[in-house]
C-alpha cells in the first residue's frame, strides 16, 4: 500500500518573530505536515527558525530542506540536532545535501571543492551523524530513537546510491545545477530523465528492509483555467521547451484544482511521490490541493 499523502512548505523570507510565528501557524491552519527552512546565506539560519517554527504550533514536524553539508562540521552539527530535537519535542527531520552554490561558499570562506569531494564530505557527515548520534554518551541527546528521520535530496548517481544506504526520506529536485555557474542556477529535468533517475534509485534502494519515503520539491502552484498563459512566462528559463512540455515538468503544478489533484495522483502512480513540497510563495495556493488530497 502507498503511504499517506504528506505536505510540506519551506519557508525562504527572514520575518520578525511575531511574523515568523504567524506564518508558521498559518501553514498548520492550511495542513502542512512539515514547516522547512532552507540552509541559503542571507536566508533564515535554519536550526533557531524551526525552534520558533515548533513554538509556534503544535503539531506540524519541523525540519531543514536541505542544510549545506559543506557549511558543516559534523560534530557541531551533531550538537545542533540533538538540541533542536530536543527543543522540538522530538519534532525534527533532518534533511541533508552536498550544497550547489559556489558563490555562498566563496562568501563564506569555506572550500567549495569537486562534485566527488562534495559528495564525500556529505557521507562523511552522515556517517558520522550516525554515531554520535546513536551513543548513548553523546550530549546533549536527540529526543527521537534510534535517530531523527534523515532526508537526502540527490540526483546524480553517487548521491542516490548514499541516499538508498541511509535515507528514511528520499527527495528528488526535478531539477540539476548548470554546469559552471557559481550561482546555483538549476535547470529542470524533464518527466522521461525524472523516470530514469527514480528507477534507479529504486534498483539501487532494492535491498533495503524498510522503504523511504518518496519527497518531491514544486517549484510553483499556480491555480488557474488557463494553463498555457500561466505556464508561458516561465518560458524564458526554460528555452527547449515547448509549453505542453513545461507543463509536464513534475516541479510545477499548473491548472484547475481538478487538473492539480489529477497530475498529484498521477505523480504518485508514476514515481511513487507521497511527500510534497512546496515553496513558500506557492504556500496558499496549494492550500486547496491539500484539502483535496488530505487523508488519501
Amino acid at each position: 500500500m502507498p503511504r499517506p499523502f504528506r505536505f510540506g512548505v519551506n519557508m525562504l523570507e527572514p520575518a520578525p518573530a511575531a511574523e515568523w510565528r504567524a506564518k508558521c501557524r498559518r501553514a498548520e491552519e492550511i495542513g502542512y505536515d512539515v514547516i522547512l527552512v532552507p540552509d541559503h546565506i542571507g536566508w533564515p539560519a535554519p536550526f533557531p527558525a524551526l525552534v520558533a517554527a515548533a513554538e509556534a504550533t503544535e503539531h506540524p514536524r519541523v525540519g531543514t530542506f536541505v542544510l549545506n553539508a559543506g557549511f558543516w562540521n559534523p560534530v557541531l552539527l551533531a550538537r545542533e540536532v540533538a538540541t533542536t530535537d530536543a527543543l522540538t519535542g522530538g519534532r525534527l527531520e533532518l534533511g541533508l545535501g552536498t550544497g550547489y552554490v559556489r558563490a555562498e561558499h566563496e562568501q563564506a570562506g569555506l572550500p567549495y571543492g569537486s562534485p566527488r569531494e562534495r559528495v564525500d564530505h556529505l557521507r562523511r557527515t552522515v556517517e558520522e551523524l550516525d554515531r554520535l548520534l546513536g551513543s548513548e554518551d553523546h550530549r546533549p541527546r536527540p529526543v527521537q530513537r534510534p535517530r531523527v528521520p534523515l532526508l537526502i535530496g540527490a540526483n546524480g548517481d553517487r548521491m542516490l546510491k548514499l541516499t538508498a544506504e541511509h535515507a528514511d526520506i528520499a527527495a528528488f529536485t526535478g531539477a540539476r545545477s548548470v554546469p559552471g555557474s557559481t550561482t546555483g542556477q538549476l535547470e529542470p529535468i524533464t518527466a522521461e530523465q525524472l523516470d530514469e533517475r527514480v528507477g534507479l534509485y529504486r534498483r539501487l534502494a532494492a535491498g533495503r528492509g524498510e522503504p523511504a519515503e518518496l519527497n518531491v520539491l514544486i517549484q510553483r502552484v499556480v491555480v488557474t483555467e488557463d494553463r498555457e498563459a500561466a505556464v508561458r512566462p516561465l518560458l524564458e528559463h526554460l528555452p527547449n521547451l515547448t509549453p505542453e512540455q513545461a507543463l509536464e515538468l513534475p516541479i510545477f503544478l499548473i491548472g484547475t484544482l481538478e487538473q492539480i489533484v489529477e497530475q498529484v495522483w498521477a505523480q504518485r502512480e508514476r514515481y511513487g511521490f507521497t511527500y510534497l513540497t512546496v515553496l513558500e510563495p506557492s504556500m496558499e495556493a496549494f492550500a486547496p490541493v491539500i484539502e483535496a488530497l488530505r487523508g488519501a
